[in-house]
């Protein structure tokens, strides 16, 4: 058995907690893999498909960072929080080799999280084009850039024209995703059980547009206008996608989100998890009535 460990290294307190989770792990006989740290070693990859257990040390960024490492492989992840959210994890440092045990025992709920499959189509301003596949747990979002201006887009779902909106841009979110950027945006809270797609206009110039959900086989396209040449961006989990972050030249840009080929296996301890969280989280509650 292996465990790949996912520290938020710019905390020392995770990355402590990972070497003590790491000699408790080699006292039983599993093998431990670790992450690079990505600030110091940018260009570095880090699988996990040899791994039978992931745990992330940090916060729900860190837990993001174990999904993408993972990406479609449903192997399951254990979230350990050091964040100051921890909307997305399992368990706090005082209890990580208990959890750890109880996830390699088998001992821990699975949730299944629904992901995105994106495609991303760019057209430089010398006519090229190139295309980027990505990955995301939370969501995919287009958002104007800098300079301030409005972005002009069109949104369809399945062959079906929606809207063609301007605004400072649209989030495609996964139920995961439902509590994060695009709750900020007005969108809903979606139980983890919903395999569909949250779409959700930021700041749409018009009263009309709403939030409104698709199919888990729906298909949502994001086509940005090349008649108002401003700056604009496409992120998967808060990261940017393309070869650089100023898109000002950009001649077109599409997006095709769909639901990726394989969920992320979070481990918690009930099913009842997600309602606690959202309502220590989101309603300030700590237990009881």
């Amino acid at each position: 058995m292996k465990v790949l460990l996912v520290p938020n290294y710019s905390r020392n307190d995770a990355v402590e907690g990972a070497r003590e989770l790491e000699a408790w792990l080699f006292s039983q006989g599993v093998d431990v893999k670790w992450a690079h740290d990505k600030k110091l070693f940018p260009k570095q990859l880090t699988t996990a498909e040899d791994c039978d257990l992931v745990v992330s040390l940090g916060g729900d960024g860190t837990l993001l960072r174990a999904a993408k490492i993972v990406g479609y492989n449903e192997i399951p992840i254990v979230g350990i929080s050091y964040g100051h959210l921890g909307f997305l994890t399992a368990s706090v440092p005082e209890q990580t080799i208990a959890t750890v045990a109880s996830a390699l025992a088998g001992e821990l709920h699975v949730s299944r999280r629904a992901t995105l499959a994106i495609t991303s189509d760019f057209v430089r301003a010398d006519g090229s084009e190139y295309s980027i596949e990505s990955f995301a747990l939370n969501d995919f979002a287009v958002s104007r850039g800098g300079q301030g201006n409005m972005i002009e887009f069109e949104i369809s779902v399945s062959g079906h024209h929606i809207d063609q909106l301007r605004g400072d841009g649209f989030i495609v979110s996964t139920a995961t995703g439902s509590t994060g950027y695009a709750l900020a945006a007005g969108g809903p809270i979606v139980t983890p059980e919903f395999a569909g797609m949250v779409c959700v206009p930021t700041a749409p110039h018009t009263i009309m547009a709403r939030a409104f959900l698709t199919s888990p086989s729906d298909v949502v396209e994001i086509s940005l206008s090349p008649e108002r040449p401003v700056k604009r961006h496409f992120f998967a989990d808060g990261q940017p996608i393309g070869e650089d972050e100023n898109t000002e030249g950009w001649e077109g840009a599409h997006a095709s989100i769909r639901r990726g080929p394989g969920d992320v296996l979070l481990l918690d301890h009930s099913a009842q998890s997600f309602y606690q969280s959202v309502s220590r989280v989101f309603y300030g509650k700590t237990g009881g009535k």
